[in-house]
Parts: C-alpha cells; sequence; structure tokens
C-alpha cells in the first residue's frame, strides 16, 4: 500500500523559520517519513496565485515554481510525486472551483483547449527538470465539478448534471497526461466518501463517457465524511469500475485547543464548537495519543480492505507568523473575505504547535 503525504506548503514553513523536532532534537521531517515507510509526495499545483497586483494568495504559493523546487527535494530523498492540479489560481473544493483569471470570459471550447495546454505545459516543464511525477491528479475534490460555471454539476434546476462539458475538461487534462507521461496514473478525486449514491453516479458516467483514468480517488474527514463503515461501503461499491482506489487527503486532530499567536488565539476549522460524529470523539478524542490511535485504526482498515494507498493532508503546516490558510488577497479571489487568515488546520499535523513530533507520526511504521 503507497504511504504519502501532501507537505505543498512545507516550503514555505522553512521560509518562515519552521523548525520541527523530535524530543526535541531538530530533525529533517521528509527524512523521518521516509523511514517510516512514506515514499510519496502529493504536491498541488495552482495557475497563478497572486492578484493582478502581484500580491501572493500564501497557503503554499503552490504555482509550478513551488512545485519544481518542492519536487527536487523529494526525489533527492527518494519520494515519488502525485502532481494535484486544481486548474484554479488558489483553493479548488466542492464550495468552489474558481476560473483562472487568465481564462475568465472563456466559452466550453476555448476552456477545454486551456486545460490542455496548461496540463501539458506544467508537465513538459516537470519532465524538463526531472521531477516527472508518476501520478497526476486532474482536478481537486471535483464531486460538484470543476472550474464553475461551464463545467459544474448542475443543471439549471439545481438537479445534479452537466457531465457533457464536465467530462470535456477532464478528458482534455487526461489527454496531455497521456501524451507527456504515458506511464504516469491518472486520477479522479472526489470528497463525500460516505456518499455511495454520489460516487456511483460519478464513476458510471465516467465509464459510459469513456473518460480514461486509473484512480479513484477520496478525500477522508470523518467530521465532514461519516463514519468509517460509511467509507468503506462506499470504496468497496466502488470495486466494480475495476479501477485502484486511493484516500488522497485524510486527517484528524490532536487537540481542541487553539494555538495563541501575537497575543490572540487563532481559530481553527475543527474544534469543540463543530459538528462531530456521534461517538468519533468518544473512541477517538482530540489528543495525541487519540490521534495516533484514530490513524492507526484507518491505515489498518485500508491494508484489510486492499485500498492501493493513503496520503495524510499537510502534515507539516505547523502555525508560526506570517503562516496562513490565505491572505486577505487570497479571500477576496474566492470570495472568502473577513475570515482569519492565520492556520486554520495547524491542530491536525503530525507535530504539535511548537514543532515537536507527535506519537502519531509513528502510525506509518507498522505498515512500511
Amino acid at each position: 500500500m503507497i504511504l504519502g503525504v501532501d507537505v505543498s506548503t512545507y516550503l514555505e514553513e522553512l521560509a518562515h523559520g519552521a523548525v520541527f523536532k523530535d524530543g526535541g532534537k531538530v530533525i529533517d521531517p521528509l527524512d523521518a517519513f521516509v523511514a517510516n515507510g512514506v515514499n510519496w509526495m502529493r504536491i498541488r499545483v495552482w495557475n497563478e496565485p497572486k492578484s493582478e497586483k502581484g500580491e501572493e494568495y500564501l497557503a503554499g504559493s503552490c504555482d509550478m515554481d513551488n512545485y519544481i523546487r518542492l519536487g527536487r527535494l523529494a526525489k533527492e530523498k527518494g519520494y515519488k510525486i502525485l502532481m494535484d492540479f486544481h486548474y484554479s489560481d488558489f483553493w479548488a473544493d466542492p464550495g468552489k472551483q474558481m476560473i483562472p483569471k487568465a481564462w475568465l470570459g472563456y466559452h466550453i471550447d476555448a476552456m477545454e483547449k486551456a486545460v490542455y495546454e496548461f496540463t501539458a505545459q506544467c508537465l513538459e516543464r516537470a519532465i524538463a527538470e526531472d521531477v516527472a511525477p508518476e501520478m497526476v491528479q486532474i482536478g481537486n475534490e471535483i464531486t460538484n465539478g470543476i472550474l464553475w460555471p461551464l463545467g459544474k454539476l448542475e443543471n439549471a434546476d439545481g438537479t445534479r448534471g452537466n457531465y457533457e462539458n464536465f467530462t470535456r475538461l477532464i478528458k482534455a487534462g487526461v489527454k496531455a497526461t497521456r501524451e507527456a507521461l504515458p506511464n504516469a496514473k491518472i486520477a479522479l478525486h472526489l470528497e463525500r466518501s460516505n456518499d455511495k449514491a454520489v460516487y456511483q453516479e460519478f464513476f458510471t458516467e465516467m465509464k459510459d463517457r469513456e473518460v480514461d483514468y486509473d484512480i479513484i480517488g477520496s478525500s477522508y474527514y470523518p467530521y465532514w465524511h461519516g463514519t468509517p463503515d460509511e467509507l468503506f461501503d462506499n470504496l468497496r461499491a466502488c470495486r466494480r469500475f475495476g479501477k485502484e482506489i486511493m484516500i488522497l487527503e485524510l486527517g484528524y486532530g490532536f487537540t481542541m485547543e487553539a494555538y495563541n499567536l501575537a497575543g490572540e488565539n487563532q481559530r481553527l476549522v475543527i474544534d469543540a464548537e463543530r459538528a462531530f460524529v456521534p461517538g468519533l470523539i468518544e473512541n477517538y478524542p482530540f489528543t495525541p495519543q487519540g490521534q495516533k490511535e484514530y490513524i492507526s485504526y484507518i491505515l489498518g482498515r485500508c491494508k484489510e480492505e486492499n485500498i492501493s494507498g493513503v496520503f495524510y493532508w499537510e502534515p507539516l503546516w505547523i502555525p508560526g507568523e506570517g503562516i496562513c490558510w490565505a491572505s486577505e488577497a487570497g479571500q477576496a479571489y474566492i470570495h472568502e473575505e473577513g475570515k482569519s487568515t492565520t492556520n486554520e488546520w495547524a491542530n491536525q499535523c503530525l507535530f504539535d504547535y511548537e514543532g515537536e513530533k507527535l506519537p502519531a507520526f509513528d502510525a506509518f511504521q507498522k505498515l512500511a
């Protein structure tokens, strides 16, 4: 089973002075992951993560320059790479799939061409820089479509549909990938991993419309996506499509306490005020030990269920001055102005707020 990590913000962490430790001793976390059997790195790619005035959106500033730098580091340390195309200038997920600024106003033919050319150009550059990915993800959490509104999986009456436009755009990315890297595996990545009906609808459409791909990918965060039994019941049902199945994003918290920065407690995306799956916190509390037990349990279930790979999402995104999920310019781009700009994910890392390795880091060892 592939064990991977998405550490797309890692270089930005280092640039802001982040230090990672084990028992107080400074370590290289990427080397430590490899020692635990983790040998894949997922790296997201945004088109142009800065405003027209040149203001960085941050959260890793994950353009192709970041991919190249991080990819070189990954290859030096023995990782294989999953390149995660968002086809947006910033975060793309089920609630937002913003068209890149350079593609605004495109009709479907022009958008299809843009997806093809951007994918091809990025892959050609990666090949030239000796950081070609072994796996390519066409879109990020595309349960509700891509490049809205053209590729949104929604009919005029609000029901799910519009697969014709959507698959044209997906096929454009697939075509560019197959031409550039015929041996790379292609993943399609959804969330709502407890929603069997949506997964069956989506991947049946992919089959009927002859979309070429290799991997059914899923995000799994239990506070949004239900119980492990619901997850694995859904993924088991997807076996009929004849594809490999992977969890491309996994996370769990080690504390509900916010971290203090500049004299203020910072907001967390998941904490005691947020809704949880009934029974989850009782069995796996948001503590260092609870986090380890939960991750160990999920990894063990994945192995039993013959899941082909699991990627932990942003385990190194620890808090610090200047580390944030979005700058004000980034918020404006995705129309989420007015929120805190600090790191809302910090309590789901595999290092604590001071950069000390947590017990969950070693949950991977048993599977190595």
